[in-house]
């Protein structure tokens, strides 16, 4: 039985999968958060999966290793989230509501390089929309990576 749980200790993110995510400061909009970076194919790959919450201003950042068409689905993901898709500049391209458990690929209307999973409906409490752009504070990145 796999288990949901996920723990800060000391700068890092720990699920109940040992799969570890540093944190990186993000200014979303004119919004500064602090959420879990999937910067490796074992932390993309394992994502926002088995969890039961998540706090209203936590998410997780993904960094592809090259632009694409990313899609991103929600398999084994029982939060209802909201993924932003964003640019090489860091413009949002889209903003697209994610149900639980659904197997549906929904995907970036063009070439990105990240993005961006938070609760649904958070980018709209927010203002955030197509367009706005994300800022990516490299100095705060505990994973050590830069965005680029």
């Amino acid at each position: 039985m796999l288990f949901g749980s996920v723990l800060y200790v000391s700068g890092t993110f720990k699920t109940a999968l040992a799969v570890e995510f540093g944190s990186i400061n993000l200014v979303v909009g004119d919004i500064a958060i602090t959420v879990e970076y999937a910067d490796t194919f074992s932390r993309r790959a394992q994502g926002l999966m088995y969890r039961d919450t998540l706090c209203q201003q936590c998410g997780m950042f993904f960094k592809f290793d090259q632009e694409k068409y990313a899609a991103m689905w929600m398999k084994n993901t029982s939060i209802p989230l909201d993924v932003a898709y964003i640019d090489k500049q860091g413009r949002i391209t889209d903003i697209l509501a994610l149900k639980p458990h659904d197997l549906t690929a929904r995907g970036a209307s063009r070439p990105v390089r990240y993005a961006l999973e938070m609760n649904q409906g958070w980018f709209a409490k927010h203002g955030v929309a197509v367009g706005d752009t994300v800022q990516i504070n490299v100095e705060s990145n505990e994973a050590g990576a830069t965005p680029d």
